[in-house]
């Protein structure tokens, strides 16, 4: 505790602070962040800890600490890294359209007036890819005019900024409006980590998450430790930011970053362009890492300068040279370090079917053999929320330049995505737009589409039995994630290996050592491709109509309706509160192996009842396999009638019959869709027992009062069948004590012969995570303090 002459201290500096930094003009009050304050929170920091080095990281996070002194107790930082839960106040929230519904329908419930931070929405994810802006985006906007009237009536109703169909997506106008580096913010998706290229702390969250901070109420989040990665060397030739990552995934695996928050550093940060940092940052959620950041560089400022932001700019070069805030301490320490050398790197291809299967493009054609994927590559798609950048399109046209000049024009399917109005406005002034049409290409809306599974893909069915190879510069590559088809292989990598693939068409191409036998018998050989970090003449700013208000005000009169006949939209009912009582469930399917966001609430043609929590529970699991059968989204009753899965959870809903899954590793991997636990809560599931919780997932599952544990002993995943009796012992006594009671839950197993055995279970729960539990869900806890104040 800091004694009266240390907070007189403290109190001075604030001021001293405040005296250090240019004033902000009106129009950038909620756009930089409160340097003055963060700096005050730091120093009570530095109080504690003797002034213990610190990372850039942990610099940004404890000084958005509500409470310094009740987080921080020990001068130790090594025991609250990965054990202390911290009580956060984000600076901004940010939501994407399919997302924001549910998390506008709980916040909605809270009766509030107005959001306690700035948040915007952004419509995105609903946006279909087939034949180009001009004919996809007014289909799209047709078929989901319900919902975005919604989301633009909650807006004005409590004062959000709406980006609307067609103005870009979430990640790219957040780098290009929002992002800064030392803010902290929250975000309805997994990619939310995108602005940690611009130095800030964005983590994706769940709906009841962005709750928390729309409302006021303290985020939690437990202390992730810090893995460092040194970056020397210079980047050359065909390697790109997206290298790095995809190198990384590979390194690292899918769970390798989970409870990390991941921080570049090193003398090789300087020579990576800001958006090419926010590729990296992108895809660290590909790594479950919580989010990833860089310290503040002369790229970072060239780009706020260049996005009309110099005002940010400004503070943040005050935060930096008068504070040293923006990077971290001289000898902070990490809690591991990975070195790599950019100078090394060359264009890596990640996939099938997951983001780590991590392979050099020097062995990708014997790879591909080998694993006897197709030879012949079906289509190539650039853009989306990673790789849309100016400098990325620019580098991308230089190659479709030199292949035009020789006569060559795409021989696959070429899709093209711009991330945001302002970059396709920028391309279109430049002339780029048209080089990539007259070339083949189809320029899609600016929106999410193929990427999050908004592709109307003709020339492959989604029934298709044949396996196919895609070539994209997406994130995320699960099954029948792009195009429906399960069988499509989506191989991850840069946008330029991408293009230059879309010429060959065949899987024994690289681009860096191979040619393309021109009609008239030579050889053409593509080189390496050269770009502009920024566009020469400025960014363009497009058309006035993709472009909200800047400073919404609420309007209380504005009325939101949803109606009651609609399978878009559904007011939300409360789940129930906990009755006070051990859990007793039956098992109701045993998942084997990968169980990702997307087989647990599927997107694509789902993403249309994102706002409607009945229609869409119907898709819940249905991606699963199922461990007893290997049979995909088939499960069985206790009389061995067969279901599909969610019919099953339906029926023993109307049963009366609690239900648990049981599954394995990284569980709820990918997406921050919280669907994957809304739905399972609303379909009557008490427990996921699991060998472990991909971090998101598991937090979403809190939120709705769904009680995730993970086995103690991972082989006692083998002993559980379906259809067993899995009863808690010990949870009345876990609630009792705040979640204090060593961490563990005995959990008993009844066979359905009457054997029974009890094996041990882990949990996570906080103070915090018990009260959201005993109310119900985290939505019931906060209506019931609002609704008190």
């Amino acid at each position: 505790m800091l004694s009266s002459a240390n907070r007189f201290y403290i109190k001075r500096h604030l001021a001293t602070h405040a005296n250090m930094f240019p004033s902000v003009s009106k129009n950038f009050q909620t756009k930089v962040p409160p340097y003055a304050k963060l700096l005050t929170n730091l120093d009570k920091i530095k109080q504690i800890t003797n002034n213990a080095p610190l990372t850039l990281a942990e610099k940004i996070l404890y000084s958005h600490l509500c409470d310094p002194e009740e987080s921080i107790t020990s001068s130790d930082l090594s025991t609250i890294r990965g054990n202390k839960y911290l009580k956060l106040n984000p600076d901004r929230v940010a939501m994407q359209d399919a997302s924001a519904q549910m998390a506008l329908l709980q916040f909605m419930t809270t009766g509030l007036n107005q959001t306690s931070v700035p948040a915007s929405i952004h419509c995105d994810h609903l946006i279909v890819g087939k034949d180009g802006e001009t004919k996809d985006l007014p289909s799209s906007i047709a078929t989901n005019q319900e919902v975005f009237d919604f989301l633009e009536s909650c807006a004005k109703r409590y004062g959000i900024q709406f980006w609307g169909p067609g103005s870009g997506i979430i990640h790219q106008i957040v780098l290009e409006n929002f992002s800064a580096p030392g803010l902290m913010m929250l975000g309805t998706d997994s990619h939310t980590p995108n602005a940690g290229g611009l130095g800030a702390i964005a983590i994706g969250v769940g709906g009841a998450d962005a709750v928390d901070a729309l409302t006021g109420t303290p985020w939690e989040l437990k202390a992730p430790k810090i893995l460092g990665v040194k970056l020397t060397g210079k980047l050359n030739g065909w390697s790109t930011p997206k290298d790095v990552i995809t190198k990384l995934a590979g390194l690292l695996t899918v769970r390798g970053g989970t409870g990390y928050i991941v921080e570049y550093f090193g003398e090789g940060v300087s020579t990576l362009s800001c958006t090419g940092m926010a590729t990296i940052c992108n895809m660290g959620a590909e790594i479950g890492a919580t989010t990833s950041t860089f310290p503040y560089q002369e790229a970072h400022k060239r780009y706020l300068q260049a996005t009309n932001r110099a005002e940010v700019a400004e503070a943040a070069d005050v935060a930096l040279n008068k504070f040293n805030f923006l990077r971290a301490d001289k000898d902070a320490q990490y809690d591991k370090v990975i070195e790599i050398d950019l100078s090394a790197i060359e264009p890596h291809v990640n996939g099938p079917f997951t983001p780590d299967l991590s392979t050099p493009i020097s062995q990708y054609a014997e790879k591909s053999l080998k694993e006897n994927w197709p030879q012949k590559v079906s289509a190539g798609l650039i853009g989306s929320c990673t790789n849309s950048s100016y400098q990325d399109m620019s580098r991308v046209v230089d190659l479709v330049k030199q292949a035009s000049k020789a006569g060559l024009k795409p021989r696959i399917p070429f899709f093209v995505t711009p991330g945001s109005e302002q970059i396709r406005a920028t391309l279109e002034r430049d002339g780029i737009i048209d080089i990539f049409q007259e070339n083949g290409a189809k320029v899609l809306a600016n929106a999410c589409g193929p990427c999050i599974g908004q592709w109307n893909r003709e020339d492959v069915s989604k029934t298709s039995k044949e396996t196919n190879t895609i070539f994209t510069s997406f994130n995320r590559n699960f099954r029948a994630r792009n195009d429906g088809n399960r069988n499509t292989m989506n191989f991850l990598t840069s946008p330029e290996i991408v293009t230059a693939m879309s010429y060959s068409g065949d899987a024994q191409f690289n681009p860096l050592t191979d040619s393309i036998k021109l009609p008239n018998g030579k050889d053409f050989k593509f080189q390496p491709p050269k770009g502009d970090e920024l566009p020469k003449r400025g960014f363009e700013h497009g058309r006035d109509k993709f472009y909200p208000e800047m400073d919404p005000k609420p309007d209380s009169n504005v009325e939101i309706k949803v109606d009651p006949n609609s399978d878009r939209l559904q007011l939300l009912e409360p789940f129930k509160p906990w009755n006070g009582k051990e859990l007793k469930t039956n098992v109701l399917l045993k998942v084997e192996g990968k169980c990702t966001t997307d087989h647990i609430s599927a997107a694509g043609v789902w993403l249309k009842y994102k706002g409607h929590l009945e229609n869409i529970s119907y898709n819940t699991l249905i991606g699963a396999q199922n461990k007893e059968t290997g049979e995909v989204n088939k499960a069985y009753d206790l009389d061995g009638t067969e279901y599909d899965i969610p019919g099953l959870m339906m029926k023993w809903k109307s049963d009366g019959r609690p239900w648990t899954v049981i599954a394995e590793h990284n569980y709820g991997e990918g997406s921050a869709r919280e669907h994957a636990a809304l739905s399972p809560r609303f379909l009557g599931g008490e427990i996921l027992l699991v060998k472990s919780f991909a971090r998101i997932h598991e937090t979403n599952l809190k939120k709705q009062g769904v009680l995730p544990l993970t086995f103690a002993n991972e082989s006692d995943y083998d002993k559980i069948s379906s259809g067993d009796v899995l009863e808690t012992l010990n949870l009345v006594d876990m609630i009792a004590k705040d979640g204090n009671n060593g961490g563990e839950i005995d959990v008993k197993i009844t066979k359905p012969n009457g054997e029974s055995f009890t094996i041990k279970a882990k949990h996570t729960m906080s103070k915090d995570q018990i009260d959201f539990f005993k109310a119900g869900s985290a939505i019931n806890y906060i209506g019931n303090i609002r609704r008190n104040e």
